[in-house]
């Protein structure tokens, strides 16, 4: 049921797409440069001044949490990669299936899942009734599913090797 879910959920997948897309695009991951100069070069202000610069409880400090927020750069930008991937692998299999067919159907479907043509739309377009759309619809999830279950057998065998 993949390619059906697939058909259903395409616009919401392009959508999260460019939203990680420009995450990813404007990840700077933390600044600590700020964070740490401000840690390690501030004064106490008021009666009690400290006159022996900066103590190394305050430098281990600030080092820690450059660590720290290395490790969390690092992670972030790890993970919106990861979905990016994972969203657009599927995103790229699922047009280069539909693509491959048979018949009218990379049309039908293409205008169908991407194009978001509603099935009053696809009728007059193709000059069909509502009950060939449906069965066009019917017919090529069930080739996607032959395909998504070939690229499954694929992985598979690949993994088990």
């Amino acid at each position: 049921m993949r390619a059906e879910r697939m058909i259903k959920e395409y616009p919401n997948l392009k959508r999260e797409l460019s939203v990680l897309e420009f995450q990813l695009s404007r990840c700077e991951g933390i600044d600590y440069d700020t964070v740490i100069s401000s840690l390690t070069f501030s004064k106490p202000e008021g009666e009690r001044v400290q006159t022996s610069g900066v103590s190394d409880v305050t430098a281990r400090a600030a080092l820690a949490y450059r660590k720290v927020a290395d490790r969390m750069s690092d992670e972030w930008l790890s993970y919106l990669a990861g979905q990016y991937g994972q969203i657009k692998e599927e995103l790229d299999f699922f047009e280069h299936a539909v693509r491959g067919l048979s018949g009218k159907l990379p049309e039908i479907v293409w205008d169908m899942a991407v194009e978001r043509f509603t099935w009053e739309e696809l009728m007059m377009k193709y000059h069909i009734s509502h009950t060939m759309v449906a069965k066009y619809r019917k017919k090529a999830i069930k080739e996607l599913d032959v395909l998504y279950e070939e690229r499954d057998r694929q992985t598979e065998s690949f993994i088990l090797r």
